[in-house]
Formats: structure tokens, C-alpha cells, sequence
């Protein structure tokens, strides 16, 4: 089926999450043509359910002894090895600057009487360094405040539109993207840039803090241009998520980890706490750490249940007012955190991995570039230290519209003549099994055999169908993600962060690196040789 539209643009952003309207924005404030697409609308992606707030060390307010330094050193430690130190260092570097630059924008965070902002903290954290907005609605607020200037500020928006592949030129640069609108009609964005921002992967899975649109779009659509991925095996799964019942499916409501920050502790139904003697921090352990302790004390079967504890959150006084969103999900499935323990459970929430890209986003494909949670810059490594996802998107969306200006005005990237785009075809699996044998096998808690079988049930149940609807264009990337991390997953013979192997329980220095996963002919991820990537980040 052939394009029968077309607009152009300097820069096309694929998203309007915090990453890639930051990125819109500033790119419109270099004097760049900007047209920015979503499948959904434009608050429908990630960012607006983001509770926590933003980790970022202000340079006149924070506690005594914080420092940048001890952020980077925090979330190298929760990285467990993996984290790309130049890149942490750039990132948590620029962050106060972007913090302030949200602000002008219009993003209001909860302040104190004297009028410094109110910080709290979370798992993996040394100080109190998390800002945030109404409460635990830090991500809405955000949302908010940027879509207004984005309106404001008179960048073209794209609402129901999916991506569906990138254009590309004879010599294999991309020049646009072949996408289909609401009716399924294909048309083609021209571009000389075209930047990721479309989130992750959280629908592989059944239960996730994700909404619906965390399908892996952009992951797959740069595979198939070409690009890199990296660490794609690390799938951060949050602590706790609100417990609706066995076999909740779909997006489930967060628990900001800031209530355990502010005293809130884990329990089993006999009251025995979780986390005691599991870690120096025992309820503020990095999140990998909460994570697996609470899915082995669920195997126990204490006091006859395995599938959720509860968070004790009784000692907080003012839970309706500090966590008001917090507080509204439990009430609506009749739990009062006033008197009553709130049941959680972890769920799929972060990919720590994605896109080979610098903390610039250029990726190695020229006129391709990725931020946010599409893509891995190295700040995250095994895995995402608690609320530097916000200020991963800020930074490196503000730093990839500069690169994009660079790259235009050296002529770097040039607008050039594309191949003329078909909808592509690919395999497919059914979502609902895909989502199954993912959250039986690939979860929390891996081994040889349960990888296996994962990739077998792919192998024998996915058909190739042409991508012309935006249900088979996710479908189709979700069965690219999990076939990803099924080979990176059992190639990594170890456990180390995000990445839990019950057959292989000990980290290994052999495995101090990242796997990269590149596309075969036929269009099966298989892992690259580490030196492709030299050069692309």
C-alpha cells in the first residue's frame, strides 16, 4: 500500500512525553520547522503517570552534604555495574539547569513556606532529592505544563497517528517516516531528522504501571532502520503497584516509592517485614533489590498468600494531602491507608534499556536520533536509580534538539530523496499469549528452561502480516521487544540488577558489559558484536 500524503518538517519528534516535547520545544526555540506525531493523544503517554517527581540536586536547596556527586555515585550504584560514567555524569550535571528550565515553562512543583522547593526520597537515594508536584502527581503537572507551552508556542501536533517506519534513502540515511492516521490511511512525515520519544515496553507483560500505548514502537522501528539496542534484558519491575485482585491485567495503579521514602514500611499478611535483613537500606533498597525480595517472600506463601504483600503506610498522618493519588486508587478498591495496609505487588514499570544513543541522541543511523525511555544512553545500566527518568527526559531532550540544529547547520543530515515507502510486514504474535509466557517466564526471576520455552511458543505462534493498522504495528514490536530480550536473556548467565536468573544467582565480573541487538536480513533480533558499536554513542 502506497503513501497517498505527505507534510514536511525539519525535525520530526515520534512522542509528547516529557523527552520529546522538551526536545520539540527547544528545537522550535533554534527557529527548527518541528512536527510532532503520537499514536494517541497528547497526554495519553507515560509521563502524566509519573508519581515520585524529578531526582535532581538544585544548587541552593538541597540537604546538607548532597551534592551532583553523590547523585551520580548513587545511581552508578544502582546500576550495578553497567551504567555509562561520562553519560551519568553529563545528565546529572545538566539537570538543575533543566529543572529550572521546566519551571519557566510553566511547571509548578510543591514548595515549603519559605518558598524552597519540598523534596522527598526514594530507594537507592543518600538524601532527600526528589522534587515534586501536587503531591505524587509530579508527571501530570509536567505533562500539563509542556503540552501549554507546546500550544503556546505554536509546534505542530499530530494526534492520532501511528509511526510505522522510518524512510530511508538509497545510501540508507532516514529521511521521514511512513505513518498511518486514524483511518488507517498511510502518509509520509519528510524529514532530515526524525527523533524517538516514544517510551517503552511495559504491555509485554500482563500486569505493568504502563498505559496502553507502551507497545515499543520506536524500538522496533529502529531496529528495522538499522540501529542498535542495548541492555534490553534489564526490565525494571516497580515494588509496588496497587494489588487489584489475582490476574489483574493492563495498567495497574502505581505506589509512588516516596511513601516508603516518607516512613511507609512492607509487610506480609502475618506482619512480618519484608525487607528486614535483605539490605543495609531495607525498605529504600534500589528498587531491582525491593522487587525480588518481595517476589521471593511471595513464594513462601506466608500466612497462605503469593501474590502480594502490603505497604504499611498506617504511621502517615497525611496521606490524602502528601499522596492524594496515592490515596484516591486505594479507596476506590476499599482500602483506607489510614487504617488499612494497601496490598501491592510488583509490576512491569521501566525498560532500562532500548536504542544505542548518546546522551545527544544521535544513534548510529544518520538523521535517526532517540531519547527517553526508547533509548539507552547508559544512565541506567542494570538498573534506573528511583525518579531519574524525568530528568533523563529534560536533559537529553533539550541536548538532542541542539544536536539536531548542529547536525542540520554542518549539514551533518540533509533533506534528500527517499525510496519510496510500502507498509513493511513482520511477525506477529498474539498479544494476550505473548503477555502470558512473558510474565510466566521473563519477569521476575529467569532461568534456561522458561526462556526456552518463550522462544518456542514465539517462534511456532507469530505469522507475518503487513503492518497496515496500529493494533498490528504494536503487536508487531512487542513480539520484536520480547524476542530481543529472550536471546539477551539467555545469553546473560548471571543475575545483575533488573536481570534475575534463579538458575545463575551470582553476579559475574565476566558480564561487566552491555549485549547489543541488531537485526538479521530477515528481520530476527540477535545479538551484534560488541565492536559495531564503536563510534555510536
Amino acid at each position: 500500500m502506497a503513501a497517498r500524503w505527505e507534510a514536511r518538517a525539519d525535525l520530526i519528534v515520534v512522542g509528547t512525553g516529557v523527552a520529546g516535547l522538551t526536545a520539540a520545544l527547544r528545537a522550535r526555540e533554534l527557529g527548527l520547522r518541528v512536527l510532532v506525531v503520537t499514536k494517541a493523544a497528547g497526554d495519553d503517554g507515560n509521563t502524566r503517570w509519573a508519581q515520585g517527581g524529578v531526582a535532581v540536586v538544585m544548587e541552593d536547596q538541597h540537604d546538607p552534604g548532597d551534592s551532583v556527586h553523590r547523585h551520580i555515585e548513587d545511581t552508578l550504584t544502582a546500576g550495578a555495574g553497567l551504567c555509562d560514567d561520562v553519560a551519568v555524569t553529563a545528565i546529572i550535571t545538566d539537570g538543575p539547569q533543566a529543572v529550572a528550565k521546566l519551571r519557566e515553562r510553566g511547571a509548578t512543583f510543591d514548595a515549603r513556606p519559605d518558598g524552597l522547593l519540598e523534596r522527598t526520597r526514594e530507594g537507592g537515594h543518600s538524601a532527600f532529592r526528589v522534587v515534586h508536584a501536587g503531591g505524587d502527581a509530579t508527571g501530570a503537572e509536567v505533562e500539563r505544563a509542556l503540552l501549554k507551552a507546546t500550544v503556546d508556542g505554536r509546534v505542530p501536533l499530530l494526534e492520532n497517528h501511528v509511526a510505522v517506519d522510518a524512510v530511508k534513502t538509497p545510501l540508507g540515511a532516514v529521511a521521514g517516516l511512513l505513518v498511518l492516521d486514524s483511518n488507517g490511511v498511510p502518509g509520509v512525515l519528510t524529514a532530515p531528522a526524525v527523533l524517538l520519544a516514544t517510551g517503552g515496553i511495559g504491555q509485554m507483560y500482563q500486569a505493568t504501571s504502563n498505559p496502553s500505548v507502551a507497545t515499543g514502537d520506536g524500538l522496533a522501528l529502529a531496529l528495522r532502520a538499522g540501529a542498535l539496542a542495548a541492555d534490553v534484558e534489564f526490565i525494571q519491575f516497580h515494588p509496588t503497584v496497587l494489588y487489584t485482585g489475582r490476574g489483574a491485567r493492563g495498567r495497574c495503579p502505581l505506589v509512588t516509592e516516596a511513601v516508603r521514602g516518607e516512613g511507609a514500611v512492607l509487610v506480609d499478611v502475618t506482619g512480618a517485614r519484608v525487607m528486614k535483613g535483605v539490605h543495609p537500606l531495607e525498605d529504600l533498597a534500589p528498587r531491582d533489590v525491593v522487587a525480588a525480595a518481595i517476589t521471593r517472600h511471595m513464594a513462601l506463601e506466608p500466612g497462605g498468600v503469593d501474590d502480594h504483600v502490603f505497604l504499611d503506610a498506617t504511621a502517615l498522618h497525611d496521606m490524602a494531602t502528601r499522596f492524594p493519588t496515592v490515596y484516591a486508587a486505594c479507596v476506590s478498591v476499599g482500602v483506607d491507608p489510614a487504617v488499612d495496609p494497601i496490598p501491592v505487588a510488583p509490576a512491569a514499570h521501566f525498560a532500562c534499556g532500548g536504542v544505542v544513543s548518546s546522551v545527544d541522541g544521535r544513534t548510529g543511523v544518520t538523521g535517526l536520533y532517540a531519547v527517553g525511555e526508547v533509548a539507552r544512553t547508559g544512565l541506567h545500566g542494570a538498573n534506573r536509580l528511583a525518579s531519574n527518568s524525568l530528568l533523563e527526559g529534560l536533559v537529553c531532550g533539550t541536548r538532542a534538539a541542539e544536536a539536531v540544529a548542529s547536525d542540520l547547520a554542518l549539514g551533518l543530515v540533509t533533506p534528500a530523496r527517499a525510496v519510496d515507502p510500502v507498509l513493511p510486514t513482520a511477525p506477529v504474535a498474539d498479544r494476550d499469549l505473548l503477555q502470558r509466557v512473558m510474565s510466566r517466564y521473563a519477569a521476575i526471576g529467569r532461568d534456561a528452561e522458561g526462556l526456552a520455552v518463550v522462544g518456542s511458543v514465539l517462534d511456532v505462534s507469530t505469522v507475518d502480516k503487513q503492518l497496515e493498522s496500529r493494533e498490528l504495528v504494536e503487536d508487531a514490536a512487542l513480539t520484536m521487544a520480547a524476542r530481543a530480550l529472550i536471546a539477551a536473556a539467555q545469553e546473560r548467565t548471571e543475575s545483575r540488577g533488573c536481570h534475575v536468573r534463579t538458575d545463575f544467582t551470582e553476579r559475574s565480573q565476566a558480564w561487566q558489559r552491555s549485549q547489543l541487538v541488531r537485526l538479521t536480513p530477515t528481520g530476527q533480533p540477535v545479538l551484534a558484536d560488541p565492536v559495531l558499536a564503536e563510534g555510536v554513542a
